[in-house]
């Protein structure tokens, strides 16, 4: 820190609350571990209502462990009229005001959650089928989305660029009107209090009738973010969900686009670059088939585990 002047240090991985005030005194500076970090990459990139709200949902509940910090100020027993109650500490009050806040945050997102289950119902009235892109943070899914639906959603080589779930109709040839969204990214070892906070958002996740998983095939840790992915779609109730794996950027590998099959001619990948389009047109075919198979038998293509790619 002396050499370089630092003003703040990260630590990859998450602090309890004695860690992180700890090696505050220590340093004499800013301490952030993997979880804040998350949090404020999270804050800059909300973009909706719902986002916004889901964010500060996950920032107070990561607070209120944090409330402990031993500053003298918390700890003065202040009476009188007002929000204070007689003989309560400054830190009793922030705990006070900081639960009422997150009461009401769960409750607004409660109510926009029931009203995104009835679009969904009207959806499922109408035989709309769904289709969710899933993935490790930065994998493509935004560019994939915006290829696949000229939908001009954001999209950027940085993580969590997507925060919101964004929806838009896709006409396949032969199959019809689909509905494809587009969701946040995952990431290895994100905190409970995160999937808890968008599990609204992910719900369009697990509700959908087919996943597609883009993997970035150019990442030296391709393995180990499917794996990523798949333990957070468990948690959050989407492991049994259909699933075709996409490799995507394979304008950066230089493998050709195409589809992989498994034993009994079985679909388990499509190779496409998000980026120039190379293989989308097998992409949009495979997905047609895919879904007329399950308006067929009711069936579907099974969830790949990531060791099986």
């Amino acid at each position: 820190m002396a050499e370089n002047g630092a003003e703040v240090v990260l630590f990859n991985h998450e602090l309890s609350p004695a860690q992180e005030r700890n090696l505050e005194r220590h340093l004499q500076c800013r301490v952030v571990d993997r979880v804040a970090l998350i949090l404020d990459i999270f804050a800059s990139r909300a973009q909706s209502a719902e986002g916004k709200l889901q964010v500060e949902l996950a920032q107070l509940q990561h607070l209120s462990t944090r409330l402990v910090r031993g500053w003298t100020h918390l700890e003065r027993q202040k009476g009188g009229i007002g929000l204070r109650g007689p003989g309560e500490t400054q830190l009793e009050t922030d705990r006070r005001l900081l639960g009422d806040r997150v009461k009401t945050l769960k409750t607004r997102l409660a109510k926009l959650s029931k009203q995104r289950q009835t679009q969904r119902r009207a959806r499922s009235r109408n035989r709309v089928k769904t289709v969710a892109l899933v993935g490790y943070t930065n994998a493509g899914k935004s560019t994939l989305f915006n290829a696949l639906t000229r939908a001009g959603a954001y999209a950027a080589d940085q993580l969590f660029a997507t925060l919101d779930t964004t929806s838009r109709k896709l006409y396949l040839p032969g199959a019809g009107e689909v509905i494809v969204s587009d969701t946040v990214g995952f990431i290895s070892d994100l905190p409970h209090s995160l999937i808890a906070a968008f599990r609204a958002t992910l719900e369009a996740t697990a509700e959908a009738d087919l996943l597609l998983h883009v993997v970035d095939s150019a990442s030296p840790n391709r393995d180990r973010q499917m794996h990523e992915v798949d333990k957070v779609l468990a948690e959050i109730g989407a492991g049994q969900v259909s699933q075709l794996l996409v490799y995507n950027k394979i304008d950066m590998t230089g493998a050709a686009p195409g589809v992989e099959k498994g034993e009994y001619g079985k679909l388990q990948a499509v190779r496409v670059s998000a980026r120039n389009g190379a293989g989308l047109d097998d992409l949009r075919r495979v997905l047609a088939e895919i879904l007329l198979m399950e308006q067929a038998d009711g069936g579907g293509l099974p969830a790949l585990p990531a060791e099986s790619a």
